[in-house]
């Protein structure tokens, strides 16, 4: 027998929607109002709404205050699956701020007595909401910022629906606490507010792994510790990014004998890397020999990794000053792979491959970048590679392009009814400037034929942000003069989130399982964000740059990335002064901080807006202003 639905409504005025709600197979209903059972008994039809509650076996509790909810149930009794609360208001002439003020101590409140995965309703008139929802919509300082109160009660919004009247049966609406003037519902809406994961917290992290046959052990980039290790290529994997590796490979095994040489792929390269900026590279510094806590394994990514959280890491070195992880010291010799070309290319040059076989390697690849929707710091990379007679390479890409349209033609037609385009494009069309991220890097490893571009609207432009694979051949003189290697490489991330409508590439790294359970067994679908309009803050920071310095402007997106835990999503240069004197050059910058899946408060962003600035001090050491 399915447990009995707890629902609590707060607020009522004549009891008329809690006795609408009444009498619904496996619900037990509270109702309550603010004033005494003296006050509200002799107006209207409450007296009648009252009588059937209680007939149907509801209960009905009077002068209870929204913002001490706790405070009127026994603790076996204080638990609601789903609490409603129409149409709050302080009352008579209080402004936005005043009732600002009241749902914020309600989403306080309600967060003591809910559910893990309860349901906080909350019915506004039209405008108040100050969300986009809302038409017309009020200026925000206008509003009652409802996403951004409830944020900071760990609450993000998840639907929003019109709140219909008329389709209640027996509701009548009536004003603050019951008078003759009832609120104006036309046009008023329903917002849904469900509980967010916490904002997370990183031990650091020890990664040991066999290299040239010995065990090392570094540790992990603070901004991947959350990263490295998900295992989202696994066979158990239902991640949207393994459906799309999964489809790509059944439907290239028709065209080509295939195999997968995944299982050697190192996580660390060591060397220099020619032609590569090595801002955009995390360079590792290998720890001494150290017994880790507690060990994880994966074999997501190489032989014998082990992943140990620990409670401390020394980040300073013997003189006490500050270890600067995030710049740029081509010193280090070791760094995380950025890409699996390499890879590719060490295994053409080995001769460990068979004409005409397609070689197919995955897994996920780091680089620092930029802040934008679409630069992501790690994702999944899939390289294919061909060795055909030299004069068949044009058409060796052709089925391997033709291929890969087919597969994900077939996945996008199971999500979505868009029209989808997928061309190949020559690479000397395009600007630098042009480039995504993806496509950028890949232009810095080696020279590129081809981009594989896909669009999904009905321009058939290659518009910024929709680069996803690259072709590029290569002769290798001394394997074969009659040989020529196709190296095809796929951003499956990027590919994942054009199919499924994800338009942030943190969700896709989300812990919240409101994610993958829209992705049931791996069957794509079109992505329903369960965290709607959530509030951004902006906040700006000025400085001077050291003298006779650079500014590394990647290595302060990183800073940024990680202080925040990926919450700021826009980083945009805003002036720029150089004093003609002494040429010292200042900068300011904008951030703004918005989360994709977590509440969050202006008190959180304010805290890490500060240990940003501290940390910009001591790492690319500005002088701040």
């Amino acid at each position: 027998m399915a447990p009995v639905r707890r629902v609590l409504l707060l607020g009522e005025g004549n009891f008329s929607f809690a006795a609408s709600l009444c009498g619904a197979a496996g619900t037990h209903v509270v109702a309550t109002c603010y004033e005494s059972e003296e006050e509200v008994s002799g107006r209207g039809r409450a007296a009648e709404s009252i009588r059937r509650l209680r007939e149907r076996g509801a209960e009905v509790v009077f002068s209870v205050d929204c913002t001490k909810l706790k405070d009127y149930f026994l603790p076996e009794k204080r638990v609601f699956d789903c609490i409603y609360f129409n149409f709050p208001h302080c009352g008579r002439k209080a402004g936005v701020v005043k009732n600002r003020e009241l749902l914020a101590h309600f989403f306080h409140s309600s967060a003591e007595v809910l559910t893990e995965d309860g349901e906080v309703h909350v019915a506004l008139c039209n405008g108040q909401g100050g969300t986009p929802a809302d038409q017309p919509r009020r200026e925000w300082h206008n509003s009652w910022q409802i996403v951004a109160v409830a944020a900071g009660a760990g609450f993000i919004l998840s639907n929003v629906h019109p709140f219909k009247a008329e389709t209640i049966h027996g509701y009548k609406c009536t004003g603050y606490r019951s008078q003759d003037k009832s609120f104006c519902v036309e046009g008023a809406l329903n917002h849904i507010f469900t509980q967010s994961m916490p904002l997370p917290y990183f031990k650091p992290m020890i990664c040991e792994i066999e290299l040239e046959s010995r065990k090392v052990s570094f540790q992990v980039p603070q901004v991947l510790v959350d990263k490295i290790n998900r295992g989202f290529l696994e066979l158990n994997s239902n991640h949207p990014v393994r459906t799309v590796k999964d489809k790509l490979t059944a439907e290239l095994s028709q065209a080509f004998p295939l195999q997968n040489i995944d299982y050697c792929l190192s996580l660390l390269h060591q060397g220099r890397i020619n032609g590569v900026c090595h801002s955009n590279i995390f360079w590792i510094i290998l720890r001494p020999e150290e017994t880790p806590s507690t060990e994880e394994t994966s074999n997501g990514l190489a032989n014998a990794v082990l992943f140990s959280h620990v409670d401390f890491c020394r980040d300073t070195d013997k003189n006490g000053r500050v270890n600067v992880q995030e710049g740029c010291h081509i010193s280090k010799q070791y760094y995380l792979r950025p890409s699996l070309l390499p890879d590719a290319q060490a295994i053409v040059q080995r001769g460990a491959f068979l004409p005409g076989t397609l070689h197919v390697l995955s897994g996920p690849v780091f680089r620092k970048c930029l802040i934008t929707p679409y630069s992501m710091p790690v994702f999944h990379e899939m390289v294919f590679v061909c060795a055909v007679n030299r004069g068949t390479e044009n058409s060796c890409i052709e089925m391997l392009v033709n291929n890969i349209k087919t597969s994900i033609h077939s996945l996008h037609q199971t999500v979505s009814g868009f029209k989808l385009n997928i061309s190949l494009q020559e690479a000397t069309s395009f600007e630098t400037t042009e480039l995504n991220d993806f496509a950028a890097f890949e232009s810095q490893l080696s020279k590129i034929q081809y981009f594989i571009c896909m669009d999904i609207d009905t321009s058939g432009s290659c518009e910024k942000g929709s680069c996803v694979g690259i072709i590029r051949t290569a002769h290798y003189e001394l394997v074969s003069s009659e040989l020529v290697v196709v190296f095809a490489s796929l951003n499956l991330d990027l590919l994942a989130m054009l199919i499924c409508g994800i338009s942030d590439w943190r969700m896709l790294w989300t812990s919240d399982t409101r994610f993958l359970c829209q992705f049931p067994g791996g069957e794509l679908r079109l992505f329903k964000s369960f965290s709607l309009y959530p509030p951004s803050y902006v906040h700006d920071v000025s400085f001077w740059v050291p003298d006779g310095e650079q500014f590394d402007e990647v290595a302060f997106h990183t800073i940024a990335r990680r202080v925040s835990g990926e919450m700021v999503v826009s980083i945009q240069l805003i002036d720029s002064f150089q004093q003609p004197e002494t040429g010292r050059k200042s900068l300011c910058y904008r951030l703004t901080f918005q989360s994709c899946d977590k509440a969050l408060s202006r008190q959180e962003v304010a805290e890490m807006q500060l240990r940003f600035r501290k940390e910009i001090n001591q790492r690319l050491r500005v002088a701040l202003r």
